[in-house]
């Protein structure tokens, strides 16, 4: 296989990202693969013929390099040297045993700017991938103001994978009138609440889309042992698991000025901090140095921020209680499993940071 400096320098340097955990994790190097080979081929499509008359350019050839030098860097990715074995052992598995292309396409030519083939290789490790490797399904625990907020959004980022929030699915499930959806929406028309069964089937139907082959985040559920129990029916049923579990810890003493300094934009969910992170707006009260809430602006659009009504002390104080009782029960379910760590979020960003890519690298515990 021939390859110009060019599209060399690409893939290395596609690959140096996916080894920083830029685009870390399968869904990304899938991504990253397929970025690499199509960019390639434009880049060979766009160059003069006749500087390249001597070389038959194979699209399959170059696609599998880039999946063979994305894949390194995805094994080196990690200090551990266990998981680093492992990975190599798994990639190299599944690499060796590739049969990407039909025979009329290995001599494709990249001068016609054919890259129907390396997008056909791509969505086919994409598709073992998605159909041979367990999913990558966590639970993200955290009291009110643990930051799951900043933290879950770079999870995501990270693992190529969507958060699910109940609420949001909740209310596209019946936009849609889906059947779980209809059902949920005549139980709230009547004042009644959603059951668990209800939640798990709209989860069901959410995991069902594509955007989750590979994986999913869960925030908000479950909350309670029972629905926890629910989940793990659910999932067993889909051939499924959870895989881990991952607690944001901050002693309820440090929440407080947290959550009491909490300013957020309702559209975006951006949050602010009167303390933390203040919006560029704020001016604070000369006598009562708080902050001047017609001053509370969002950086981005402008839109006055708000805060939310039971961010205050006396409302943290039940919260909080109701978040302990309901949460040990679930962790202690999930603690035989291995699955289950916990992240000092009571720390600076970066360092919380480190501690969650920790948690997300770690192998089950043995029972």
């Amino acid at each position: 296989m021939l390859l110009t400096s060019s599209s060399s320098s690409f893939l290395r340097s596609a690959a140096v990202k996916l080894a920083t955990g830029r685009n870390a994790g399968l869904p990304r190097m899938m991504a990253a693969t397929r970025t690499a080979a199509s960019t390639t081929t434009a880049s060979t499509s766009s160059s003069s013929s006749s500087s390249f008359s001597n070389f038959s350019w194979v699209a399959p050839g170059l696609a599998m390099g880039a999946m063979v030098g994305l894949s390194a860097a995805y094994v080196h990715s990690s200090a551990d040297p266990e998981i680093r074995q492992q990975r190599e052992l798994q990639l190299s598995s599944l690499l060796s045993n590739l049969s990407l292309f039909p025979e009329h396409q290995k001599t494709a030519s990249f001068f016609g700017g054919n890259t129907t083939a390396v997008e056909q290789a791509v969505k086919k490790v994409e598709d073992k991938f998605g159909s041979y490797w367990p999913r990558n399904i966590l639970i993200l625990f955290g009291p009110p103001g643990a930051g799951k907020g900043t933290h879950a959004p770079k999870i995501v980022d990270l693992l190529g994978i969507p958060q699910l929030s109940t609420g949001d699915m909740l209310r596209a499930a019946v936009a849609a009138k889906t059947e779980v959806g209809k059902k949920a929406d005549a139980v709230m028309k009547a004042g009644g609440l959603v059951s668990d069964d209800i939640v798990v089937g709209i989860i069901r139907e959410r995991i069902q889309q594509d955007d989750c082959r590979f994986g999913f985040i869960l925030d908000g559920f479950p909350r309670t042992l029972q629905q926890a129990k629910a989940l793990d029916q659910m999932l067993a049923e889909e051939g499924a698991s959870v895989t881990k579990v991952i607690e944001m810890q901050v002693p309820d003493a440090v929440l407080e000025e947290r959550i009491c300094g909490r300013w957020i934009h309702k559209e975006s969910g951006r949050s602010y901090h009167v303390k933390y992170a203040p919006p560029k707006s704020m001016k604070l009260d000369d006598k009562t140095k708080q902050p001047i809430p017609e001053t509370m602006k969002d950086d981005e659009t402008g839109a006055l921020l708000m805060q939310r009504p039971d961010d205050t002390a006396a409302a943290l104080v039940k919260r909080l209680q109701s978040y302990h009782k309901e949460t040990v029960p679930i962790l202690k379910h999930y603690a035989p499993h291995g699955i289950v760590r916990q992240v000092n979020a009571n720390q600076g960003m970066e360092a919380v940071w480190k501690e969650v890519l920790e948690a997300l690298s770690a192998r089950p515990k043995q029972a």
